[in-house]
């Protein structure tokens, strides 16, 4: 992300020299709809970012400018309540930090960003990053990175209305080049797991594809989930939740489930194995193994969470017949937006060109190719 234009965009504005804050957004390897369930997750943080530039003002309003957008906003800090529009995300995060005892103050704000909207790369989760970032820095908050990932994660919740799990927040901020993050959602601690991209590359293929099922669908598997649950703490009353639960005991209690909440528990446990033999096979640069249970889990979303959609199996489908790539999923709540997928490096350009001409001509739309690298989280820029 190209910096000097915001700075320019910033010091023709307010006529004052700023602080640069930046943030990435996410992918997700593998554990998808184990979050909410206190499992494990696989993401990593992107080589695309929002960008902040920001300078406190003397006053007790927040001035904002988009440069995506090319819009103006204001607001008082003594109004501190919802709005609508991108200027909500931004409120989120100056109220959240003001409850967590940072004394913001009135600031000057310039941002643009390249994290594709829409494509699963958690755009807004960069935003609030970078912006918390700032801010704690600006105003001498004091937070510690897990502070900041939770009133980032606070701030989606209460402003934007997403009750999303931590991941999005967590790994825009806690990222690492050439890293993973195996992050325990129940603990909110994580571990570094190195990812050797000397011969591989991943690449988002976009569906184009939004269908409207997907929120309503995902607080339905939650509340499957969770009655699940109940079920067998019937018979094994210290458990908490799925994480708690083997294949062994939900297996005792089948007889007693409905066969959809059977199959809802089922990929959440499985998937939270799929998360560990994961790490285990990066130990070892075994991607072959990496590869394979990525298109497990892709099977465990689309028939036992059933949260896939037949844009998302087709172009699975289409990486598993080629030979250059190791392992491809969705990625993301589902019903729509991407997949994720492991390929040789020296095979993309091929399979990008392959798989667009392939997906047009069944679907009649056009996908979208985004080649990522692993990049580090939320930071301050010296300027």
């Amino acid at each position: 992300m190209e910096i000097t234009t915001i700075i320019e965009k910033f010091k023709s504005l307010y006529g004052t020299q700023p602080i640069i804050a930046r943030a990435p957004g996410r992918v997700n390897l593998i554990g998808e709809h184990t979050d909410y369930n206190d499992g494990f997750v696989l993401p990593a943080a992107v080589d695309k970012e929002i960008v902040f530039a920001m300078q406190s003002n003397g006053t007790t309003s927040v001035r904002v400018f988009s440069i995506d957008m090319q819009e103006s906003k204001e607001f008082a800090l003594s109004q501190l309540v919802p709005q609508q529009g991108w200027i909500n995300y931004i409120i989120g995060v100056f109220a959240e930090l003001a409850k967590r005892d940072v004394k913001v103050a009135g600031t000057d704000l310039v941002f643009a960003g390249d994290v594709p909207l829409g494509a699963g790369m958690s755009s807004s989760a960069a935003l609030e990053s970078a912006l918390a970032t700032g801010l704690n820095y600006l105003y001498n908050g004091g937070l510690s990175k897990l502070e900041l990932a939770l009133a980032a994660q606070a701030a989606e919740h209460n402003f934007a209305g997403v009750k999303c799990g931590l991941m999005d927040q967590y790994a825009s901020i806690f990222g690492k080049t050439n890293h993973v993050i195996k992050l325990d959602c129940r603990t909110q601690q994580h571990e570094y797991y190195n990812f050797d991209f000397s011969e591989f590359m991943l690449v988002l293929c976009d569906t184009n594809v939004k269908h409207s099922l997907a929120s309503s669908e995902y607080n339905i598997r939650r509340a499957q989930c969770e009655s699940g649950v109940e079920i067998v703490r019937k018979k094994y009353s210290q458990i908490k939740n799925l994480r708690d639960i083997t294949l062994d005991m939900l297996n005792e209690v089948k007889k007693d489930m409905d066969s959809v909440i059977f199959n809802r528990c089922e990929y959440v446990i499985e998937e939270n194995d799929r998360v560990e033999k994961a790490c285990k096979a990066l130990t070892s640069n075994d991607f072959a193994t990496f590869g394979q249970l990525m298109y497990q889990s892709h099977e465990g979303l689309q028939h036992k969470y059933e949260v896939s959609c037949p844009e998302l199996d087709y172009l699975v489908e289409l990486a598993r017949k080629n030979p250059h790539v190791l392992g491809a999923r969705m990625m993301g709540g589902g019903f729509g937006g991407c997949t994720i997928n492991l390929i040789h490096r020296n095979a993309v350009d091929d399979f990008v060109e392959k798989t667009a001409t392939a997906y047009h001509q069944k679907t009649g739309l056009e996908m979208k190719a985004y080649r990522v690298k692993i990049g580090d989280g939320a930071r301050i820029e010296k300027i």
